[in-house]
């Protein structure tokens, strides 16, 4: 009788012995196909953070690195770091704000009137104070800008604007203006709470009405070895979002009205902070849940003594965002573009390096993270836990949602103007006959809004690689069919697998991303950070 185990264990071996001695000349397009296929399928419903499918993708990725011979970077000698997540549910019976002024008690109503998020930090959470008007909320002495300046907000309940000054520069003004920088200052500075408010701005980009369809959307943290979630501030008790409308309350009979606080910011003036005559009485309710999900962690060791102790960082999310809640007969989110392909390009980059005849000097680590749809909460995790010492790593080269639906002629490197990453990236593109273009949507801060940015907040330069807008086909608008996906298809259920996606991009996009690890991998020095750059000041640890 045959050994179905041993027969089993002989074929993988033999593949590994084979690809081991082949050349790595070119991404394999079917292989590609066929790990998209798989990653975006029904059964894996989605691959929602904590979900069977996510799981199952996970061990799909592990097989893969396995059979490919690179080594388990997880923890204990596995392919995968298991992270502890707390979901956090809006009990939506329970909020209650009230605003007193004048003696007279003002109950609103939820959701018309605000928006309570869940608290992931007490299952009860309540909140009373007077409350600090403080412009934007935003400390950012770089470029000589203190929202906190002159103003007592120790014990108080702060008033914030939505956003940044438009006088910002686009990607610095997106870290200061983040949800987390804006309760580090508020924390910082004493306060006990947050209520943000609109701008005429943030309106048109996500009006308050589309705000409401995301009630009942969990918050999700990782959780901290202590129990507690990371990247949170206990003495903020609770926080709120007000409608138009209410805020325009708030502010009547103020120093200014919120009209007056509109006008100064079309002349872009940043507000000046004041103390508003009222106290807000709040509480809500949430229910906690507990889920796990790994990221997927394997390692190619370099070739060089010395240098094999230092790593390029390959990144792709394999998470997305499970079953849509919709009365369409399709409910499953497959995320096939959004990054079934990101990580499938990682994979078939994980076999080229495996079978390079001569191996780079540097070791290439592959991270398949979970949670990005969440807020980048696997790469963050892993940055801050990394499985191999964080000095360490000399670059991060993230793969995220390439759009696979036209050939297309140049890329844009995210990051790359940051480091000295931009001649690696320039070389990669020239030798695979394609142009480095500059960001055509500098608006949308891209650099700080993918896993890439969890590595930079530790102080590891990145570029992040997306298709340019210009086609290889003349007669094909890059740029239209780029922003066509995300009208359409981004995070709906028809971002599925499709035979007639563009497979010459898909290849094209694997080899410049190989080409980019591999010079990176064998070049004499790591990179670095360019002189007086703001990220790098802010974060390296060099």
């Amino acid at each position: 009788m045959i050994n179905i185990k041993k027969l089993v264990a002989a074929m993988v071996a033999g593949t590994v012995l084979f690809g081991a001695a082949a050349t790595a000349d070119t991404a394999k397009v079917q292989n590609i196909k066929a790990h998209l296929r798989f990653l975006s399928h029904d059964l894996l419903e989605g691959r929602d953070t904590g979900s069977r499918g996510l799981e199952i993708a996970s061990i799909y990725l592990a097989s893969q690195f396995e059979q490919y011979g690179l080594k388990p970077a997880g923890d204990n000698g596995t392919y995968f770091q298991r992270v502890t997540f707390r979901q956090s549910y809006l009990d939506q019976d329970s909020p209650k704000l009230s605003f007193t002024k004048n003696g007279s008690t003002t109950d609103l109503s939820y959701p018309k009137q605000y928006l309570a998020g869940p608290s992931t930090m007490s299952e009860m959470a309540a909140m009373q104070g007077e409350l600090v008007f403080v412009g934007y909320g935003i400390i950012a002495p770089e470029l000589e800008h203190n929202d906190y300046d002159g103003l007592d907000v120790d014990g108080k309940i702060v008033v914030l604007l939505s956003g940044k000054p438009q006088s910002f520069p686009s990607e610095e003004g997106a870290h200061f203006a983040s949800g987390y920088q804006k309760s580090k200052y508020a924390a910082e500075n004493g306060a006990i709470g947050m209520i943000s408010i609109p701008t005429p701005r943030s309106e048109k980009v996500r009006p308050y009405q589309r705000s409401l369809s995301y009630i009942h959307t969990p918050r999700v943290r990782w959780m901290k070895a202590d129990g507690m979630p990371a990247n949170s501030f206990p003495s903020l008790k609770a926080g709120a979002s007000l409608s138009p409308d209410t805020a325009k309350m708030l502010f009547e009979g103020e120093q200014k009205s919120l009209d007056d606080i509109y006008a100064e910011l079309e002349d872009d003036k940043s507000p000046k902070g004041f103390a508003l005559g009222t106290t807000v009485k709040y509480e809500k309710k949430s229910d906690f849940k507990e889920i796990t999900s790994p990221n997927v962690v394997a390692v190619l060791e370099g070739s060089d003594p010395q240098l094999k102790n230092e790593y390029v960082v390959y990144s792709a999310h394999h998470d997305h965002i499970g079953i849509a809640k919709t009365v369409e007969k399709d409910k499953i989110n497959n995320g096939a573009m959004d990054n079934a392909a990101g990580t499938s390009v990682l994979l078939e980059t994980a076999r080229l390096f495996s079978e390079m005849k001569q191996r780079p000097k540097r070791s290439i680590l592959f991270v398949a993270v979970t949670g990005e749809e969440k807020g980048l909460l696997g790469s963050d995790y892993y940055a801050q836990n990394p499985t191999v010492p964080l000095d360490s790593m000399v670059a991060n080269v993230n793969l995220d949602m390439p759009i696979l639906t036209y050939e297309f002629a140049d890329i844009v490197a995210f990051g790359a103007s940051h480091s000295d990453l931009k001649g690696s990236v320039a070389e990669a593109a020239a030798a695979q006959g394609l142009k480095l273009s500059p960001d055509p949507m500098p608006d949308q801060a891209i650099f700080t809004r993918s896993d890439h940015y969890s590595f930079v907040k530790q102080g590891v330069p990145a570029v992040f690689i997306i298709p340019g807008f210009t086609a290889k086909d003349p007669n094909v608008d890059g740029g239209k069919k780029f922003y066509e996906f995300f009208g359409t298809d981004y995070h709906k259920p028809s971002d599925e697998y499709s035979e007639d996606f563009n497979w010459t991009a898909a290849e094209k996009f694997a080899n410049v991303n190989f080409q980019i690890g591999t010079t990176i991998a064998n070049q004499t020095n790591r990179p670095a950070w360019n002189e007086g750059d703001f990220f790098g000041d802010t974060f390296s640890k060099n």
